[in-house]
């Protein structure tokens, strides 16, 4: 067994030997914990990277965001789970490297097509904060863990390319993927793959039920009252 910090713990070949009555919320809940612990860990440990080339995938992903890991490290709210800071600290250090909107889309797949435009906008920030505020305790464990980046194979014509990592901790490495998308501002993240399960399929399937049960409308009411929830931790 692989066990990291976070608690998620997997067999020898990366499967989920969950238990059959592990729920899926608590899946969801220990998979993006870790996926954002993981990413702050290699924004983080892009300020050990001094030259690597914004304009490439990969290079991105070693060198953006000198700032990440100083902020946690001399930030004592955000050390202490403070969701403000916290918000503050995604919102301007880590969002700008994302496209949330692309996440969201591809979560929701067809069912995108049937929300109003107000409904995805409304849809995309209740679950960025849903995200945010679920799995804020993630910050407080960034410490000083070793990431290892994979030899980036892609064609320089491609514009959507997979960027593999592995956290070192212990010894033991934890595999952590991001697929990534040339937009003219640059490449942005869009999906994070940790030891074997993507976000956006881990949440598709809890969107597609919400939706098929109680309308785009109904999806929305349980990110928002989710949020008030965990807003008021409940």
């Amino acid at each position: 067994m692989l066990r990291f910090g976070a608690g998620l713990a997997t067999d020898a070949i990366g499967r989920f030997p969950f238990p059959s009555h592990f729920s899926a919320d608590a899946m969801i809940k220990k998979l993006f914990g870790l996926s954002l612990f993981a990413l702050l860990v290699t924004l983080s440990g892009a300020a050990r990277a001094q030259s690597d080339d914004m304009s490439t995938p990969d290079g991105m992903m070693k060198a953006v965001t000198q700032q990440v890991l100083g902020e946690i490290k001399t930030d004592k709210a955000i050390q202490a789970g403070n969701l403000d800071g916290i918000t503050r600290l995604v919102n301007e250090k880590i969002l700008p490297y994302t496209d949330f909107t692309r996440t969201t889309r591809f979560v929701m797949g067809r069912n995108w097509a049937s929300a109003t435009p107000e409904q995805q906008k409304q849809i995309v920030e209740q679950f960025k904060l849903l995200l945010i505020r679920t799995y804020a305790g993630a910050l407080s464990q960034v410490h000083d863990q070793q990431v290892v980046y994979q030899p980036f194979r892609a064609a320089p014509t491609d514009t959507d390319v997979v960027v593999r990592s592995a956290i070192m901790n212990n010894g033991s490495p934890l595999e952590l993927d991001y697929r990534l998308y040339k937009t003219p501002q640059g490449w942005r993240v869009y999906d994070i793959n940790v030891l074997g399960a993507w976000l956006i399929q881990v949440y598709q399937q809890q969107f597609s039920d919400q939706i098929a049960q109680h309308g785009v409308d109904g999806l929305l009411t349980f990110l928002t009252q989710r949020n008030q929830h965990t807003g008021t931790g409940q």
